[in-house]
């Protein structure tokens, strides 16, 4: 399967049952809110994100509340959620993990 191509229901939920703390919204998109120590930290995040996200080729919303940062997923071309998707998710789950 091509990792743009749209995900069946059963994929979609084995998908978002191996990525704790994300959650399925208005049936296309995986959302999940991060909460940082500090604003810096929270910025610096979502500067790891868009890196990520760069490199991929593959953009997800960003929402920066002070120390909250909010990252939404969806893949618009194939009208819903791919591989694409939860794999930059747990790209993201990633960058939270210190370094080794």
């Amino acid at each position: 399967m091509a990792k743009a191509e749209r995900l069946s229901e059963v994929e979609i939920e084995r998908e978002l049952a191996l990525l704790p703390g994300w959650t399925r919204e208005e049936e296309k998109r995986i959302r999940r809110s991060y909460l940082f120590a500090s604003f810096p930290e929270a910025v610096a995040f979502t500067v790891r994100v868009a890196e990520a996200a760069e490199q991929a080729q593959h953009h997800p919303f960003i929402a920066i509340d002070y120390r909250r940062v909010t990252l939404t997923y969806t893949t618009w071309h194939a009208g819903g959620l791919t591989l694409l998707d939860f794999e930059s998710a747990r790209a993201c789950d990633a960058l939270l993990e210190p370094s080794t």
